[in-house]
């Protein structure tokens, strides 16, 4: 738990680790031989803390891939993507982590990540991270 010298958060940061990958699933892509498709999924209301104050962090995580022959269920992404509620992670790691995920499930020909974080403090804060197949 985050302390403050004034204040004690009245909830416990979870670690990166309780976020599983197993509830991602993947589903085969039926046009797969006929042509590849862009797909874009937004996820307009993420939530994590900050590692280091414990203050909510909100915003939209934009996924952009072009799949091989997997696609990601939906619903397992939502759910995927609650995990990190009580997280503490930084906006970097938060993109980064995913992709990691993604890409370890689902294995696309790319496939790029954002984070569009809301802005806290005046500063508002915009993170990608990419993959290409080799």
């Amino acid at each position: 738990m985050v302390e403050n010298k004034n204040y004690k958060l009245p909830y416990k940061i979870e670690d990166p680790s309780i976020v599983k990958t197993d509830i991602l699933e993947p589903i085969p892509y039926a046009y797969k031989s006929k042509r590849s498709i862009d797909i874009t999924i937004k996820q307009p209301e993420y939530t994590s803390v900050c590692p280091m104050t414990g203050l909510p962090d909100n915003g939209c995580i934009i996924i952009n891939y072009r799949p091989d022959q997997i696609l990601v269920e939906l619903k397992s992404l939502k759910y995927y993507l609650l995990q990190f509620r009580n997280v503490g992670m930084f906006y970097e790691h938060v993109v980064n982590k995913i992709l990691d995920d993604l890409v370890g499930i689902i294995k696309p020909l790319s496939m790029e990540v954002t984070g569009e974080f809301t802005p806290r403090g005046g500063v508002s804060s915009i993170a990608t991270a990419v993959y290409e197949k080799q």
